[in-house]
């Protein structure tokens, strides 16, 4: 292992020739694994960082399962569920996955003011209302305590609302709602909050779950459903069929049918969009793997080429034709691991500055995010390696195999 080593060193610094002739190709080499590594785990991490992040987003507005009224389960003007403390708790006890479950209330609302008017979507919220998602993007004030059993007249909207309607934190607010007549009240503004995802924070305000109960002459048990999010590491797609499969034909006091739906359901063009993002990945990685191979391959015959009459002296010493290619797979190993070197320290820099200073922004209302997320875990970080590295040896072996139509007696005639 030693000499190997050592010529193997000797080869890559160009040492066994006058001239250094093989370094170039060396080097090419070398950046072109390097390039191949970095562009893969920062595409990887740029896809997971935005199905991430989107998906944080949509369950943050939303759930990751939610029970509603099969008869309104496609709009924002629903009819209710009947839902006690016994239903929310035969819940928890069938489904160990369930982590928490809070009721939730919508109805089509319009912002006025002097120089403008705006369609939004009020959503009711009752005490358990977990705040921590808001609570992350609050830009002023603060999230309010709701309260089901007495009415408070305060609302938290987007900045982006704010700045269309022109309006401040404390300010009064009238929301106009269409049911059988045109209802107005008059809310205070105690909370702005910035999720950078244009599509909802033009839509939603947070309102008490009891005013939309008020204006829909509902009962206090009477809601549009509930919100579930389930532990982490929980199979969501089995949660839901298993739900599905509990409360499916299952009616309420009141005869509304029970319907359940995955946060998938609820959206299926984006996590379309995101699921083709896999796909790219897929092809970048295909492509990367190419180039790096193609130009690993070259620079390996290159330098072999180079060192035709080594190889010559070698042979004529007595070593064997797998002992020369062992030497050059040596090689090629000792260079593919020289390029995921700087492909992990080049790909880990740009990661660490983009996570810290957005420096790559995008535009919200066409990607859904204001800048380019990056996230990507440390076990997939080493697959990825691994994999690079196995892949790159593979493909390596079969240029060595130029070193056995190597003639010592030709290679040496000239010297």
């Amino acid at each position: 292992m030693s000499y190997n080593f050592f010529l193997s060193r000797r080869i890559y610094n160009g040492g066994s020739t006058k001239k250094g002739g093989a370094a170039p190709a060396v080097r090419i080499a070398l950046l072109g694994i390097a390039f191949g590594l970095a562009i893969i785990l920062l595409s990887v991490a740029v896809v997971s960082g935005f199905k991430n992040q989107i998906k944080v987003r949509l369950a943050g507005f939303g759930s990751d399962v939610q029970i509603a009224n099969f008869d309104a389960a496609v709009s924002y003007e629903t009819l209710p569920i009947w839902v006690t403390d016994s239903l929310e708790e035969a819940i928890k006890t069938e489904f160990p996955d369930v982590s928490t479950i809070q009721r939730y209330a919508t109805k089509p609302a319009m912002i006025k003011t002097d120089n403008a008017f705006q369609g939004a979507v009020a959503k009711g919220l009752g005490p358990e209302f977990d705040a921590s998602f808001f609570k992350d993007y609050l830009v002023e004030g603060v999230i309010p305590d709701f309260s089901d059993s007495t009415y408070t007249n305060q609302i938290v909207l987007s900045k982006t609302l704010a700045r269309k309607m022109d309006l401040k934190l404390n300010d009064q607010l009238l929301l106009y709602f269409i049911t059988d007549q045109i209802k107005a009240r008059k809310l205070k503004i105690v909370g702005i909050y910035d999720t950078g995802f244009s599509q909802y924070d033009e839509t939603y305000l947070l309102v008490d779950l009891y005013l939309i109960q008020r204006l829909n002459n509902w009962d206090n048990h009477q809601v549009s459903g509930l919100e579930i999010d389930l532990v982490s590491d929980a199979n969501q797609a089995v949660v839901v069929d298993n739900m599905r499969a509990c409360y499916t034909n299952i009616s309420d006091e009141h005869g509304g049918h029970y319907f359940v739906q995955s946060i998938r359901d609820l959206h299926p063009q984006l996590f379309g969009w995101l699921d083709l993002l896999d796909i790219n990945v897929v092809v970048i990685l295909f492509l990367m793997l190419g180039v790096a191979g193609v130009t690993m391959i070259s620079g390996l015959l290159i330098i072999i080429l180079e060192h035709t009459q080594m190889i010559g002296l070698f042979k004529a010493l007595g070593m064997s034709n797998r002992s020369v290619r062992r030497l050059f797979l040596n090689l090629s190993i000792f260079l593919i691991s020289q390029g995921m070197i700087i492909g992990n320290l080049f790909a880990g820099a740009i990661y660490f500055v983009q996570n810290y200073w957005h420096l790559f922004t995008l535009d919200p209302n066409t990607y859904y995010v204001n800048y380019v997320p990056m996230e990507i875990s440390f076990q997939s970080w080493l697959s990825i390696n691994v994999c690079t590295l196995l892949v790159s040896v593979i493909i390596m072996i079969l240029p060595t195999y130029m070193i056995s139509k190597i003639n010592p007696a030709t290679s040496m005639k000239y010297e």
